[in-house]
This record gives structure tokens, sequence and C-alpha cells, in this order.
């Protein structure tokens, strides 16, 4: 019998579990709960066993990176201050790839030095629903070409190369388009997370850099893809009965739908825009994280896959 060969290794829910450091859970039940994305069923057990083993990697990673800063630093002679360390996390509409971002910038701000985590999504980096409709790009809100990806690039560079302000722009998911004149600042954080659909797609030629050659580390948020169409049209229907119900959503023409023709509505969306974005764009980068979570039908995550060193 011949085996595929694969630069990952597989490791099953319950031996990852035992790979939990000793520390205790820092998070409690409130604080998952703020974290806890719309359609995610997160728990405190979930944390303590899939996330907090992630987080103690990821800080071993910065921590490595640390030293070998210092000692080229000394081979050089120099003495120059460490530049952020960056990391990617990504994966389809609805996975859960935001909350495991904002689960990731907790946990890891709660080790030993407690590292200052800041969190940008690219969803800042979309172009203006204006210039996406000058473009004839607004059915293609989330592929590669609805972003300003110059700007991302020159931004994550920025604060790569230890720039001590960076701005980046804001998105409103409630007006569904960018906030005019509203910026976020990234100050010279120990960690960066990158949190974004198309964040791990390499350059689109050999000439050209791509945001993903910035990354130390980066984490892919997978699941079959029925689910992730189930879980998008389960998140549409809350939003319907939730953000959807104020005038100044984008979407409070659909407040009113009955459940079968918002139902009928999501699928269409995903059918014509998130489900081919996901087989087209974001699966085929899936091979290039360091680390991907799999996770079931109910949301909880089954198993991971660790890139070999």
């Amino acid at each position: 019998m011949v085996h595929q060969q694969t630069p990952f290794v597989e490791i099953d829910r319950v031996a990852w579990s035992r790979l939990a450091p000793t520390t205790p859970n820092p998070l409690t039940e409130r604080e998952v709960a703020r974290l806890r994305g719309l359609g995610d069923r997160l728990e405190l057990r979930e944390v303590a066993e899939v996330y907090l083993p992630i987080s103690r990697l990821v800080s071993l990673y910065q921590e490595s990176s640390r030293r070998l800063h210092d000692e080229t630093a000394g081979f050089l002679g120099e003495r120059v201050q460490p530049v952020p360390f960056v990391m990617g996390v990504a994966g389809s509409v609805a996975v859960g790839k935001s909350t495991t971002a904002r689960l990731l910038q907790e946990l890891l701000g709660r080790w030993e030095g407690s590292p200052r985590v800041d969190l940008v999504t690219t969803d800042g980096f979309l172009f203006p629903n204006a210039e996406l409709e000058r473009r004839g790009l607004m059915q293609r809100k989330g592929f590669p070409e609805a972003y300003d990806r110059r700007a991302l690039l020159t931004a994550i560079s920025q604060v790569k190369s230890g720039a001590e302000e960076v701005e980046v722009p804001v998105y409103s998911h409630l007006t569904y388009d960018i906030v005019p004149d509203e910026r976020i600042v990234i100050r010279r954080p120990d960690i960066l997370i990158v949190e974004g659909l198309n964040v791990l797609q390499p350059p689109a030629s050999k000439a050209h850099m791509a945001v993903s050659d910035l990354f130390d580390f980066t984490v892919y948020v997978d699941a079959r893809t029925a689910a992730i169409r189930e879980w998008y049209v389960e998140r549409f229907l809350a939003l319907q009965q939730g953000a959807f119900q104020k005038p100044e959503s984008y979407f409070h023409r659909f407040a009113d739908l009955d459940e079968q023709a918002a139902r009928a509505h999501a699928v269409g969306i995903w059918d014509a825009i998130n489900g081919p974005n996901l087989a087209e764009n974001i699966v085929p980068t899936r091979s290039r994280a360091d680390l991907v979570l799999r996770k079931d039908a109910d949301h909880t995550v089954r198993s991971v896959l660790l890139r070999k060193i």
C-alpha cells in the first residue's frame, strides 16, 4: 500500500488536548461569550483543549523568532529593536476564523511577559462600495480583486518593518462599507494577527510580493463545504432577526422576509458568491498554512494539522 506523502502531521482532538499546558484556562465563560462569533458554539472546554495549546505553540514560535533576532543582531554587531511577529488567520465566510483570531489575540496576550497583541481584519482593505460599483465588482465582494491589495501589503510591510505607527481603514458590517475618515492605529505590537479570507494567497508572480510572505505563522480554519454553507445560512437568518432590523443596515431591506424567503436568499448569495470564492480562491491556499483546524458539523474542532518542521 502506497501512503501519500504530506507536509502535515494530523493530531486528533484527544491527542491535541493532551498538549494543553498545565496553566489553567485564563478565560472565563463571560469572556468566551464576548469573543464568540454569531453562530459559533465555542465553549470553555474547547478553549482549553484546542485553542490554549495553539496559543502556546504560537508563543513558542514568537519566542524563537525573538531569540533569532537577538542572535542575528549580535552576529552583525548591531543593536536593532525586534520587529512584530505577524501571523495570519484564514478561512471561509462563516467558518469561525474571526472568532479564532479574537480568541488567539486574547490568549496570546496572557502568556509570560503579557505581549501586546493587535488584530487587523482585511475587511478594512475592501474597496469602498462606490469603487466596487464603478469597477463592476459588487457581486465579487470578498474575491481577491475586491481588495486594495497594494494598500494591505503596504500596511503590513510597514508593521513588519518596525514602523512606530501604521494606520489601517475600518469596515462596518452594519453598513457593509468602509467607514469614511476612521482608522485603527497599530503601534509596534509584539504580535500582529491579520485575519481574512484571502490572506494566504501566493504572489501574483515571482516578481511580486504577497502579504502572506510577511507572516511568521499561519492558521487556516477548515470544515466541509456543506457544513460551512449551512452555518452561513443560519447566520444570515440570525442577522435578519437582529442587525438587519436596524434602519442603517445595508441589509435592512431583507428584515421583513419570511423565513423561507430569507433562507432562499441566503442560499442564493452563497451559491453565487461565497461558495465559488471558497472553491476558487480560499481552499487552494489551505496547504500553505502552518496549522489547519478541522471542524465538524457542530463547529467543534475534531483534529489539527500541523506542518512538519
